[in-house]
């Protein structure tokens, strides 16, 4: 693949990362807001009494200005990584269109970037975790992370490896089965962190994680989506004769 195609790869990723924040933005609003807020409304209700603070950063900004910032920002950082991701993978991973391998990169990154990770150290809305644990919690979830991801690749490898000699459908069993097992053992031996307060609402809780979920799975899908049509129009274009023959003849 030449450095022009790359380039032009590049920029379609970052603009479906955009396009995917705009759709996730949309669904952290009205799903993931109230939820924070409910959450920031029992940490008041249950904190110490102190003296007025003054606050830095309003609420109201905090969900509507640095919600979109952060998120939009996200989206397109996201895009352009991805589509670097994209540009290796296409033509390696199957003789898969353009279209199907953005959607294929899109749901395998999902899974082992965000999905895996998120089962063994779900989101916590605000009032949950011990500030003093805030290092070690970061540092267990990137390594989850970062574990998943390498797992993953290794699972693809293997799986190209065994597709000669055991076929495709039973190479593609043996990586998924192989980087379930390695997964499973990691959540076995990693340590558990459960900081969650007793009296804290079971309800407000699930809501944040499905919400947290919800939002990664839009963005995720849509940039699988977009950026799969936008490769493939640029790397698939419809040959002109196909075209010239949809077109609709005009009379004079």
């Amino acid at each position: 693949m030449n450095s022009a195609t790359v380039r032009n790869l590049l920029v379609r990723g970052m603009l479906a990362g955009l396009a995917a924040g705009v759709l996730a933005l949309v669904v952290a609003y009205f799903l993931g807001e109230p939820s924070v807020d409910d959450a920031i409304g029992f940490e008041e209700a249950h904190a110490p009494a102190h003296g007025h603070e003054v606050e830095i950063v309003s609420r109201s900004l905090q969900s509507t200005g640095g919600l979109a910032t952060g998120v939009l920002i996200y989206g397109v950082a996201f895009g352009g990584i991805a589509a670097l991701a994209y540009c290796f993978a296409l033509g390696r991973v199957g003789r898969f269109s353009p279209r199907a391998t953005a959607l294929l990169l899109s749901g395998c990154a999902l899974l082992a970037v965000y999905v895996v990770p998120f089962l063994k150290y779900p989101a916590n809305p605000p009032s949950v975790g011990d500030p003093d644990t805030i290092g070690k919690r970061t540092t267990l979830y990137f390594l989850m992370m970062v574990l998943s991801v390498l797992l993953a690749i290794a699972a693809v490898i293997i799986g190209k490896r065994l597709a000669p000699r055991w076929g495709t459908w039973y190479g593609t069993v043996a990586a998924v089965v192989f980087f379930a097992l390695v997964i499973g053992i990691a959540y076995e031996f990693l340590p558990v962190i459960n900081e969650v307060p007793k009296d804290f609402p079971a309800t407000l809780l699930w809501r944040f994680r499905t919400s947290a979920l919800a939002i990664q799975l839009t963005l995720w899908t849509g940039f699988g989506l977009v950026f799969g049509e936008l490769a493939q129009r640029l790397l698939a274009p419809r040959p002109a004769a196909a075209v010239a023959a949809g077109a609709t003849p005009v009379t004079n």
